[in-house]
Parts: C-alpha cells; structure tokens; sequence
C-alpha cells in the first residue's frame, strides 16, 4: 500500500513536490494547510535520512545511503529538482540534440546539459531513478542509469516534438510510446524480418540506379536519399489493415512517386519502363476528338491496387494524380477519403466511420512551409463537415528546395513546424535509420487509429541527385554535396549492419541487387512500344451523343406539392425567430396557385434537391455561408430562436432515399473546392455542391479549377462533375463583388470538359440542378453556375409551379414579347443584364428588338441559336450585350462563335470599354455606366467603337 506521497509524482511534478516540501521545512505556514499535512508524512523519511519510495508497478526502488541531515539537506532537494528538470527538458527538447539528419549535427540546447542544472554523473548516481519518471526508469538503479535511457530515447535517430500538444493524454500516450519502445522490432534471431527490409530496400535502389542508366538525363525525380519512404509506407499501410481500415489514399507530389507506385501501388515496371520510351499512341483520342485524352507526365499519373495483408485483410490503395503544383492534392485526397468513410444510402444526415480510409499525405520540405494550401488543409482537418479521422502526414525532407537552402524558404528551424499549430505530434527521423523508421510508422499508425488525429513524421534524408536528373546541384550547394557523395545510401548501411551481424554475406547482398537489375534489364528488352501500356486511366468515358439533351427532368405537380409540404413541417416544439417565420410563411404559401409565378430562387432550389434526395441521389452541399445563403435566401437550416437547436427539413424528408448533408466551410477557396473535387470523384455517384460568398473569391482557387475541374478528365480520365455556384452580376458592389471571372473559366473550355450556364429563373435553375443529377451517371461534367443575387427574390425571376412541373432546361431563351416578323435588331446577352434590358422604360419603346437570353454558354448552344435565328427572317443586325468590360464576360468566347452563325450579319458588342478592373469602385459610376449600356442596346444608330473609346471616368 502506498504511504508516501512521492509515489504520486515523478519526473518536474516530483520536482514540485520537492520544492514545496522544501518551503515546507524552513517555514510551515507558506503551504496551505492541507498541503502541509501531506507534507509532513515526508518529514519522518527525511529524519531517517533516506527516501523509500515505491515504484508504480508496487515495488521499492533501491534504497539510497543515508543522506547528511540539514544543512545539506537542502542541497540535495535541490538537485533532486534539478533531476526531475532535466528529464522534463529532454522530453521536450531532446529533439534538438537527436540524430535525426543524416548530413549535419543537431543544434542541441543548454537545457539538455547537466552544467545548465549544476549537476554532475555523480549526482545523478545518488539519486533515485523514480525521479525521471516512466517506463525508463523501471528497473534502474539511479538517476543516472534512467537519464541515459531516455537521452537514447530522444536524442538517438527520432526526434520526438510533442510538448505542444494540449491533450494531456496524447501526450502520456506518446511519452510512454516512445520510452517503452512499443513500437520497435529488433532483428529477429533469424533475421527474417530484417532481410525482408534489406530486400525491400534492393528493389527500391536498383529501380532508381536502373532508371538512371538506361535513360540518362530524363526526368525521373528520384528517391534515392529518401529509400525509407517505400518501408515507411508498407508498414503504415500494413499496420491499418489491422485497425478494419478499408481504403489507403495517398498523395504525393513527384518526388519519389515512381518508385512508389512500382513498389507501393505495384505499377509494372514495362509500364513504366514503356513510359520512359514514350511510344506515340493512336488510341489517346478518337476519331471525333471527343472528350479526348492528352495524358499527363509519367510522375504526376495516379494508381490503383487491391492488396491483402498476411493476415487476409483486403485492402483498396490508390495515390491521386498531381501535378507540378506540388501540395495541391493534400486537399483532394482529404475528400476522397471523406467519401470512402461515408455512407449517404440512407435518408437523413450521412453516417461518417472515420475508421474506414485512411489518408496519407506526402509532402516536400519547401512546400510543406511554403505553399498555404497545406495550412488550408491542416485547418480542415477538425472541422465537422470535413475530419477524415486523421491524415497520417509524411514531408520528404531533403533539405533543399529546387536549387534553395532552408534559411532562404522558410523562417522556422524545421520544415514541419506549421504543424504544431494544429496541435498535432510530430517525430523527426532520420532516413538512414532503418529500425527507426519502421517505429515511427508503427507508431504513426496506431497513434492515428487511436486518437483520430493528424500526426506528422518528419522524414529527414538528402537528394542523391538535382531536383531532376539533368540538374547540377553543385552549382549552389557544393558544400552539401561533398557531405552527399561521401553518404552510403540507406540499403549500403543495413546491408552493411546485418553483414556484421552475420546474417547475410555480402556476396548474397551483391546476388540479390544483380538479379534484380538484370530482371529490370530483360524487361525493357521484351517492351513492344506497339502494345498499349495497361494504364486503367486510358478507358476513357465516351456519353451517348446528345444524352443531356434527351434527360427528361419534369416532375409532378402533385409529387412537387407532397415534397413541399414536407419541407415545410418543423417539430413541434421549434420556435423560429420572428422575422425568419414571415420568410417560411411565404415560402409555405409558394406553391398554393399553380399558375402564380411565386416560387423564388430559394424555393425552387429546395424543391429540386428533394426531388433529387427522393430519386436516391445523395447530396453534399458546402461553401461559404450556405446554410443560410450569403444573401438570405437558402434557409436549408434552421435554428431555434430559444435554443440554437438546428433543424434541416432535407434531412427529416420522408420520401428521401438518400442522405443530405449541408455544412458551412471555413473561408477558404483553394482547399476546400480541392477537399470537394476529391469527395466527388471518390463517389462520383453524388451530387456535390460547393458555393463561394461571392464568386470573385473563387480566383483564389484558380490552380485547382485549372489543374483538376477543367483538365482532370483529359490528363487523368477522371470523371468530376462538381457543381460551383457562383454567385455573379454587375450591381455596384464593387471590383470584388462582381463578377465569377466567367472569361477564365470559358478560356479554359475544350473536348466538352465542362458546363457552364447563367439561369434567369427559378424554373431553369431547378432543371438545371436535376439534369446535372441525372446525368451523373450517362454524362458527369462539372457545373459552373452564374448564381443571381439580386435576382435572388426579382419578381422577373420566380416561377410557378406549372412551369417548374412541366419545363425543363433551355440553354437559350427566346423573346416571347415581340413578332418575329418585326425585328430586324437581335440582342443576344445572359443573365442578369437581360432584367435590366427587359425593366428599361425603353423597352416599350422598341418592340422591333428582340432580348434572347443565352443561359448555357458552354457546350456552346449552336444549334438552339441557330432554330432561334431562324424565326427572324428580317435581322439586320446581333448585337451582344453584356455588362462585363469588353475584355471580360462571354464577348470574346461568343464573338468567333457567333460570326460563324451568322453568315455575314452584322455582330456588334455593346457593354463595358476594356478595362484593368473588373469594375467600378463607386455605385454612381455603375448606374451612369449600366444606364449607358441599356440606353446603347436599343439605339439601332449606336457605333461601337463610341462606347469603346469613350472614358467615363
């Protein structure tokens, strides 16, 4: 039974406990008294002059000999402080005197030295072991003994940096974790396990020494300096396959990538070596050059593979396609493993088993600190509509970025210290140490299925090479790679390790690289160039010509009746806030005559997800503010007045057969669409919906639009069919509250790899919504969406039920107001400027013009235009008006299109003169400029070239 109170403490609480006792002796009032009355259980040891402490597992530690009584007595509190100090500092900072990198010696710190404390080896022999703490100390037999455990534990080749947790029992688990060597597997007697590493580590180098000869000077990205991370992988992945872990996902940016997909994703290696051939195919695109497929770079591509583990576990791993921009992926494989680890089969809210994937993130050193979407991402990693469970985080360390030193790239000692903010473990280790680094796996694994948190390891190595293989990395960092040139590799120092063991020969060690060399060398030999590689991205998807015309998207009157009803049922005991209930109460009576246009954009926005969720089509909804709607106007969540208890009426729909789930994202554009891209192409069989606060902001996401929603199907022949709206409409708000850049995304249309639409009506945007459900399956494409804002609640702008019920999609909308026998003046435009147009008081005046709205920019609607113009047999003149600048908006996709329409009519454009910003910075500028370009769009004498060269301000 324990009697002392010492045996509750050890390590700086022991330290504390000490101090006060020591405050204790010299007077007995500084304490509180309940203190004092523990305290003094201590004095009667101290009398006798030894301390008799009991371990935690029940048994005394080694007596010590008796100790001089006062005044010396103090001295030695003091060095026991001092004691419990030091262990304290060598958890915390030992990893600054670790050998973690293979090139350079570690910083070190003063708190890890026994002259910092005013102790000496044999003070610490005095001391008892039960003042370090932890599982070092179990059956040591001083101080001295247990601080040399644990300087072995955090200064030998990891470098354990957790103090910044704030879990106390995270980091209990990782201290114990460490100091108990849980994790690490010794050679066994036979050495099964380390010929199998030794092995492991031949492959790994031999495909890189194989590459580097037989293709000198083409671009590889090799591993070599980094070798670790293929052993790294196997035991992570190994390791989940225990935990019920279904699917792996990996990304990663180039470096190192072939060789895990040879090794890790098992890609052949005649696929890969035929890449390095680079045969010219005749089956990358079909006869039309319909949705064909350019392919992308042998390092960027993605793989796929079903593994089992020894113990029969079926494994899914797949490492994403990425391109040159390296940390764009993180985010793209956080959805993918949303996605796996949801199941959206049932109505209601989704049900999430973070056990089920398990992403792992690779990241560069340079990149890791230097490109903000890693930080976006890490900030995703806790948030409700976006944990994974934990993302299992590896930086590639070699300690230079494309020809740049640390000190000139990033303003922190190591490349993972953005980490910390995130309150996640990171271990440093070094890549030369193969036992450590299959510990730190280990420990990585388990850590992430039993805390469901990020973790980091830090994998510290060198680049064999320049940043590719044709580079001279001497040319800036000659210094380095005298270090580099003299460093065996990792394979040369475990081989060289179990030779001295005895374990094997080195005549075996020099069998084994020359067979697989030689098996590398037969295989290029037997390439045929002619045969097509068995890439599974290169069954490109072929829809049935013109199947998104032919989807029928009508519903029922009575169907759309029942599912309003629906939605508009709260429970009983909800109270909606005051204004909020006159909202509902509008939207309640929307569908009331079948005839009045009263449905509004919101309205018919709800309607057409019910209908989607009763098909059995799950959907996602995201972005900035949706819940609510920037605008007001969603309202698919709400709050109690009373309570702030949420109610979702998709999610309480009886007759939906698939789940809903709606979430606010962070302020964040680049990583969260990346997070929704993933998610949809993982369950392509989803609707996902991301909207931004305005659509402005979604430039900041540009890399993704350009390098995965526009391109990922013709680089990698994935299938995304994300929908982005985007809020957009000239309205005085300002250069940033304008316009969705609506030029960028039709510059980068081609090979019918997208859709881009500008809805007028509630009508349109329910169709719209359901074609793009049910075509997810016969013909998914991404979905950009002009969102409204004023026309948000524009009575021009709702509809009625009738119209909903029995409508569908119109890519373009005709002028149902004038005799097409009449008009010899067509305006074409889109979106909210037509309002504008259809409003003016001039309207009235010019009923010769005809106002058609084009609402489906791309796919270019030609041949809807084409039965359009056909009914005006008398126009002199088209005219496209717009509100954007001249070089903004649709003018320059529509003018080459439109001119070949017309055969020699007469195209004119009529909106904003070029200008450097997308628009005015004043609202009175904006009505003068808007005013301008109505009054110019129904002037038949008015001359473009006025209104271009005309400076309004």
């Amino acid at each position: 039974m324990r009697t002392n109170i010492l045996d509750y403490f050890y390590g700086s609480n022991a330290g504390y406990v000490l101090e006060l006792y020591e405050r204790y002796m010299a007077d007995p009032t500084a304490v509180d008294e309940q203190t004092a009355q523990q305290l003094a259980q201590i004095a009667p040891l101290i009398e006798q002059e030894q301390f008799a402490l009991t371990a935690p597992n029940g048994q005394p530690y080694p007596t010590l000999a008796p100790l001089p009584v006062a005044p010396d007595s103090t001295n030695l509190l003091d060095k026991a402080v001092a004691v419990a100090n030091l262990a304290q500092a060598i958890r915390e900072y030992g990893h600054l005197a670790a050998s973690t990198n293979p090139l350079y010696p570690p910083p070190g710190d003063p708190s890890l030295l026994l002259d910092t404390y005013g102790l000496n080896e044999a003070d610490l022999a005095q001391m008892p072991a039960h003042l370090v703490g932890g599982p070092v100390c179990r059956d040591a037999a001083n101080a001295l003994e247990a601080i040399e455990r644990l300087r072995q534990v955090y200064t030998g080749g990891a470098g354990y940096d957790y103090d910044h947790l704030t879990d106390p029992e995270e980091r209990a688990w990782l201290r114990d974790a460490a100091e108990s060597y849980r994790f690490r597997q010794e050679i066994d007697p036979d050495g099964d396990n380390a010929i199998r590493l030794l092995k492991r580590l031949i492959k790994v180098e031999a495909l890189e020494q194989f590459l580097h000869k037989a293709f000198l000077g083409k671009k590889r990205f090799s591993i070599e300096g980094l070798d670790m991370l293929v052993p790294i992988l196997d035991e992570i992945i190994m390791s989940s396959g225990k935990f019920n872990v279904q699917s792996v996902l990996l990304g990663m940016a180039h470096r190192g990538r072939l060789n895990v997909m040879a090794h890790v994703l098992n890609k052949l290696y005649s696929d890969i070596l035929r890449e390095f051939k680079d045969p010219l195919a005749d089956t990358n695109f079909d006869a039309q050059g319909y949705l064909g497929k350019t392919g992308d770079v042998k390092y960027h591509k993605g793989a796929y593979r079903i593994m089992a583990t020894p113990d029969g576990i079926q494994l899914e791993v797949k490492i994403a396609p990425n391109p040159s921009h390296l940390e764009l992926v993180n985010p793209v494989v956080a959805g993918m493993a949303r996605a796996a680890g949801t199941d959206t089969e049932r109505p209601g809210k989704p049900r999430l088993n973070t056990k089920v994937s398990l992403p792992v993130l690779i990241h560069g050193d340079a990149s890791f600190s230097g490109q903000g979407i890693v930080a976006e991402t890490l900030n995703l990693a806790n948030l409700q509509g976006y944990t994974t469970g934990g993302t299992i985080h590896i930086i590639a360390n070699n300690q230079i970025g494309f020809t740049t030193n640390p000190y000139d790239s990033r303003s922190t000692l190591y490349a993972s210290d953005l980490a910390k903010g995130f309150k996640m473990p990171i271990i440093h280790v070094n890549a030369n140490d193969p036992v450590t680094c299959i510990e730190v796996a280990r420990l990585a694994a388990v850590y992430r299925n039993t805390f469901h948190k990020d973790i980091l390891i830090d994998l510290i190595g060198y680049r064999r090479y320049g940043h590719n293989e044709g580079d001279e990395p001497r040319f800036t960092q000659p210094t380095m790679y005298e270090l580099v040139d003299e460093l065996p590799t990792v394979m040369q120092v475990w081989a060289d390790e179990l030779i001295s063991g005895g374990y094997v020969t080195q005549e075996t060690v020099d069998g084994w690289v020359e067979k697989h060399l030689t098996r590398l060398q037969a295989t290029l030999d037997e390439i045929d160039v002619s045969e097509p590689a068995t890439d599974p991205s290169d069954d490109v998807h072929h829809p049935e010509p013109g199947i998104a015309g032919r989807i029928d998207t009508a519903v029922s009157p009575e169907k759309l009746q029942a599912l309003h009803q629906a939605l508009m049922q709260f429970p009983q005991s909800f109270k909606l806030y005051p204004r909020l209930k006159r909202v509902v109460n509008r939207r309640a009576a929307a569908l009331d005559d079948p005839q009045e246009q009263s449905i509004d954009w919101g309205t018919a926005e709800q309607l057409a997800l019910a209908t989607i969720l009763a098909d059995g089509i799950a959907v996602r909804l995201t972005g900035e503010d949706v819940l609510r709607g920037t605008f007001s106007h969603r309202h698919a969540v709400f709050f109690d007045a009373d309570t702030g208890a949420e109610f979702t009426p998709l999610q309480a729909l009886p007759q939906a057969e698939a789940s809903f789930e709606i979430f606010n994202s962070p302020l964040t554009e680049n990583a969260t669409i990346g997070f929704e891209y993933g998610y949809n192409i993982e369950r392509p069989d989803r609707l996902v919906i991301w909207e931004a606060q305005f659509g402005d902001f979604v430039n900041v996401a540009q890399p993704l639009i350009d390098q995965y929603i526009v391109s990922g199907r013709a680089k990698w022949n994935q299938t995304p069919s994300l929908v982005l709206l985007l809020p957009h409409g000239y309205e005085g708000q300002g250069p940033d509250h304008s316009t969705s850049r609506v030029e960028r995304f039709l510059q980068l249309t081609g090979e019918k790899n997208m859709r881009i639409a500008n809805p007028t009506t509630a009508v349109q945007y329910f169709h719209l919504l359901r074609r793009q459900a049910l075509l997810l399956k016969k013909d998914p494409l991404p979905l950009i969406v002009l969102a409204p804002k004023s026309l948000l609640r524009h009575p021009l702008a709702a509809s009625s039920l009738e119209e909903i019920a029995h409508g569908k999609w119109q890519p373009v909308i005709d002028d149902p107001d004038v005799d097409p026998a009449q008009v010899e003046r067509l305006v074409l435009c889109s979106g909210k400027v037509y309002v504008d147009l259809i409003t003016s008081d001039l309207r009235d005046e010019n009923m010769s013009i005809a106002l058609v709205r084009v609402e489906q920019l791309y796919p270019f609607p030609k041949d809807d235009l084409l039965e359009i113009l056909a009914r005006y047999p008398n126009i002199k003149q088209v005219v496209w008006t717009q509100e954007e600048p001249r070089n903004m908006g649709a003018w320059r996709f529509m003018q080459p299109r439109l001119t070949n329409l017309l055969d020699g009519t007469d195209l004119k454009y009529i909106g904003r003169p070029r200008l450097a910003s997308t628009a005015e910075g004043s609202s009175a500028w904006h009505n003068v400029n808007q005013e301008r370009i109505i009054k110019a769009t129904f002037d038949p004498n008015y001359i473009d070239e006025e209104l271009e060269m005309k400076n309004s301000y």
